[in-house]
């Protein structure tokens, strides 16, 4: 029976831009290995699995599509006589699909019940051939990962260089200030050697190329050693501390006698290094006798795999899936999906797609190792699952996450945290992320008339100062940066951190009430404890003007810690408060410009911060604590418009704000029209600020125009808990190894409960793809970038 579908003339190859999900359902994390195969459909290229769920059929009842295109694929065995190729370059092998699998196609009718139909009928050839041939959308995502964009500098264009001479290179040149002969790196404007930084496995360096570009000003600088034929080399511009393309580099090189064409690369580039060492980080997944650790398999044991640099989400992702109310409100596996016409651009769809990959053990199943050889035995591991939907979804439209670029995990973890707000915008009790939420109250004293004023603000997290006590200072000649980060540190506690946190700090304010110049006394406490806790230890320290990561062991033990004696007590019978319509340190028009406390800004801009950043940094924070000035600008280094002078709302952004355009992408999110123009005024028309803004205002119910609310609002009722004891255990933590939060690598430690052992919860890596029981967990604690605690 031939199917009439088979003749409609709506059929297209996909276009070179579309998306064609033909590896994994859109809806689950079933693929085209399975036995059943995936279905796309040939109407919108959606993926859908043809197994026991048949999401395929859903999405036929839900859109009417009625072609679909059946793929299986199979992995073929290869045998090797010889080790794998070293990594010799950044690109992916060129190894093709045709050379790993066997795959098998066939279209079926849903609409007809047609089972195989003709793949020659009508326009059917060339749609089958144009799926196949397509880019994935995971695929696209990889290409992505591999292969970063650099671009020219104002420094590299306008380059000008002294006059020439003869450099001696290759085999023959040493940095001018030591005796070293490699990683040396040659100043395109005056022809001196240096050398560079130590790197990853054993390349020496004493940072001397560095010493010369602070000295003399001279902006880039060319890695010999990286210097190809084909004109690639690893160019750097230290005035904007970035990796730059220089697009006369051939010029450039043969004015200091350098011709390309007799060059040999030598040594490895820094995106390689980078990548070599994400693939060598020994969190390693062996014990201290060199035995592989065990390998954990089933319901909660799924790991992620790593599309290129995503090891942040990966670890944020596993940690929020192992507490209950993430579990509870995103895995149903005996619910149907939400229908969906695009579940790959719904993030409700991807969040349950992916507490189903991780925690169903569906897919934690051991994988043969394909390369079979006398010498390779086949060993047990997961293949992981690739989110890479779910990180294109939550990334679009972001300057930082939607690249594939190394990002930092507690960065990502708000951005996480507020996008999942704003999706459950219209059922709030459902929001698994009310349970990080709670209230800190700051109490404010001035110190000559004692009146006290008292804040609340709600958050989702708390980030805690480490103190830095260097226990010896190593020394690096011409580099006290490499002096600082080779020191060893102090052990701290974690009670130490919070004591710090909660203690009084003076702050230079002018009393409304008295007048007097004394300042006040401030300090913030808890007034509510969440269901869960994240604390981000801020173990960082400026040198020479940037923020540098400090390895300070901070002590945190699986017993239970009480945080009663950081509750706030509120306002006490024998306080005065401060007048209500005054405030404090400043002007009390609503409509008065920002004006930064002095102090403040004189120690941050002494600090090395721009001073638009500085003023931003006092406005988000209160206008009075240097240090929370300081602790935002760490937490905000990458924001976009970081640079962009502070705007505080007022009628010069209401062009910008009424944007119809982005009032409705607002919208999208579940943001109303009265939110999204206050919001969007507030923000200078920006739509990434005032989505942050909205997320930061709960209560605020926006800007009706000439339309009041019909009737003012319940006072809302604090978030967390005023229960005391407030005791909480440690559940997870995220840790990071690499000098720098945005290079590195990211994994994930999670007590759970293991089949076959005892009742107690034991600690588990998960580390990308790889999930195992893991081992000398005490070390790693002390070194974690983000902790979670769970109330007991």
């Amino acid at each position: 029976m031939a199917c009439p579908h088979a003749q409609s003339q709506g059929l297209r190859p996909p276009r070179p831009n579309q998306s064609v999900y033909r590896e994994d359902c859109t809806q689950c994390f079933d693929s085209i290995d399975d036995e059943a195969g995936l279905d796309v459909c040939l109407s919108c290229f959606n993926g859908g699995c043809a197994g026991d769920r048949n999401h395929s059929l859903l999405h036929h009842s839900l859109t009417g599509h009625p072609l679909v295109l059946n793929i299986k694929r199979t992995r073929k065995q290869v045998q090797r006589d010889e080790p794998p190729l070293k990594l010799t370059k950044l690109a992916i092998a060129a190894e093709t699909e045709e050379d790993k699998y066997d795959t098998v196609t066939e279209v079926k009718c849903h609409a007809c019940g047609i089972q195989n139909v003709d793949k020659t009928s009508g326009d059917l050839g060339a749609v089958v051939d144009g799926v196949m041939k397509a880019m994935t959308f995971a695929n696209s995502e990889e290409v992505k990962a591999w292969e970063q964009e650099f671009t020219p500098c104002e420094h590299t264009l306008c380059l000008e260089q002294q006059p020439s001479r003869q450099i001696e290179s290759q085999n023959l040149g040493s940095c001018s200030k030591c005796e070293l002969k490699e990683n040396l790196w040659l100043c395109l404007e005056c022809g001196n050697l240096g050398c560079g930084r130590a790197q990853f496995g054993g390349v020496g360096g004493n940072s001397h190329g560095l010493v010369h570009a602070t000295e003399s000003g001279h902006a880039v600088a060319v890695k010999l050693g990286s210097i190809t034929p084909e004109g690639n080399a690893d160019v750097y511009c230290y005035s904007c501390n970035e990796e730059r393309i220089d697009t006369e580099l051939p010029k450039h090189l043969a004015h200091w006698g350098i011709n390309i064409a007799d060059r040999e690369k030598t040594e490895k580039s820094l995106m390689e290094m980078q990548v070599e060492q994400n693939l060598k980080w020994d969190f390693s997944m062996t014990t201290e006798d060199g035995k592989e650790l065990s390998p954990l398999f089933g319901q909660g044991f799924t790991g992620l795999k790593n599309i290129g640099n995503s090891c942040y989400l990966n670890s944020a992702v596993q940690c929020l899936f192992s507490l209950p109310e993430f579990q509870h409100r995103y895995y149903h596996p005996d619910e149907i999906p939400p229908t969906i016409q695009l579940p790959a651009e719904d993030l409700e769809t991807q969040l349950r797609k992916l507490a189903d990959g991780v925690l169903s053990g569906r897919y934690s199943r051991p994988e043969p190792n394909i390369h079979v050889s006398p010498d390779n035995p086949e060993v047990p591991h997961q293949k992981g699952l690739s989110p890479a939907m779910f990180k294109h979804l939550i990334g679009r439209g972001h300057e930082e996450f939607s690249t594939m670029r190394q990002q930092d995990a507690f960065e990502f973890l708000l951005h996480l945290f507020k996008h999942i707000s704003i999706s459950n915008n219209s059922q709030p009790s459902q929001d698994p992320v009310q349970s990080f939420r709670f209230a800190m109250e700051q109490r404010l004293q001035c110190l000559n008339c004692k009146r006290v004023r008292y804040r609340t603000d709600e958050q989702d997290n708390v980030s805690i100062p480490v103190p830095v006590r260097r226990k010896n200072v190593s020394n690096h000649e011409g580099d006290s940066a490499e002096a600082a980060k080779g020191s060893e540190f102090e052990p701290v506690s974690l009670k130490e951190c919070l004591d710090i946190f909660t203690s009084s700090t003076s702050v230079e304010l002018t009393c409304p009430a008295c007048g007097s110049k004394a300042g006040f006394s401030k300090t913030s406490k808890f007034k509510t404890f969440p269901r869960n806790l994240a604390i981000n230890p801020l173990r960082f320290e400026v040198i020479n003007w940037v923020p540098t990561k400090l390895d300070i062991p901070v002590q945190v033990t699986d017993e239970v810690f009480d945080l009663s004696p950081y509750k706030s007590l509120g306002l006490r019978p024998d306080e005065e408060e401060l007048p209500e319509d005054t405030e404090v340190g400043g002007s009390s028009s609503a409509s008065a410009a920002f004006v930064p406390d002095g102090a403040a800004l004189s120690q941050l801009e002494s600090m090395g911060f721009p001073r638009v950043r500085c003023e931003k940094a006092l406005h988000a924070t209160g206008n009075a604590d240097p240090e929370a000035a300081m602790n935002w600008l760490f937490a905000h280094m990458d924001d976009p418009d970081i640079d962009q002078p502070l705007n505080v709302g007022g009628s010069g952004a209401t062009g910008s704000a009424d944007d119809a355009d982005k009032i409705a992408q607002l919208g999208d999110m579940g943001i109303s029209a009265p939110q999204a123009r206050k919001a969007l005024r507030e923000c200078d028309g920006d739509v990434n600020r005032a989505l942050d803004w909205v997320f930061s205002h709960p209560d605020d119910q926006g800007d009706f125009g000439e339309e009041a609310p019909a009737v003012a609002s319940e006072p809302k009722a604090l978030p967390g808990s005023e229960k005391l004891p407030a005791k909480f255990d440690l559940q997870s933590i995220v840790c990071h190894k690499g000098a720098s939060i945005h290079a590195g690598h990211y994994v994930a430690f999670i007590r759970k409960l293991i089949a076959g052992t005892d009742k107690d919860k034991h600690w588990v890596l998960f580390n990308d793809e790889k999930v195992v029981k893991a081992v000398d967990v005490d070390e790693m604690k002390k070194f974690a970038y983000i902790y979670f605690f769970r109330m007991v």
